[in-house]
């Protein structure tokens, strides 16, 4: 059997519960000798009608920028065997499902939500979780606190 944290995929929205999952799993890594594979996926566009338009060339790019800074920030001076980090296009969950075939866990963020958005929104964790053919660990980001008045 595998070791669980030896190749870990954190797909990477750019949301801060993404941040808190790189965070997780850079420690994860850390701790368990492992490689650390970020992915960001940029999805086309879809109008009623017609095909799906796909991102430029300079969204894509763009993304990968800064993906790479906020990877580059999260391991630093952190002793990490490997750090891959890449952008895909195309619908989140697949492409994270595609990308998990390379690792033995994913770390991913997870908003939430619950109730009416949840079923008007969908949850890209909770298609991955249902898909995955690796272990999922879920991060939620800890809410603001309210402020009493």
């Amino acid at each position: 059997m595998r070791q669980l944290f030896k190749k870990i995929l954190v797909p990477y929205d750019f949301s801060r519960s993404a941040a808190k999952a790189l965070r997780v799993a850079v420690s994860l890594a850390v701790r368990h000798d492992g490689v650390l594979l970020v992915m960001h996926a940029v999805p086309p566009i879809h109008p009623p009608h017609g095909r799906p338009i796909l991102p430029a060339a300079a969204e894509i790019e763009a993304a990968g920028s800064r993906l790479a800074a906020d990877v580059g920030r999260a391991v630093a001076g952190r002793r990490l065997r490997r750090v891959r980090s890449w952008v895909m296009v195309g619908p989140p969950a697949s492409c994270i499902l595609e990308a998990a075939r390379q690792a033995d866990a994913i770390v991913m963020g997870t908003l939430g939500r619950s109730g009416l958005p949840h079923l008007l929104l969908g949850s890209v964790a909770e298609r991955v979780i249902r898909h995955a053919e690796v272990p999922v660990l879920t991060v939620r980001a800890a809410r603001p606190r309210r402020r009493r008045s």
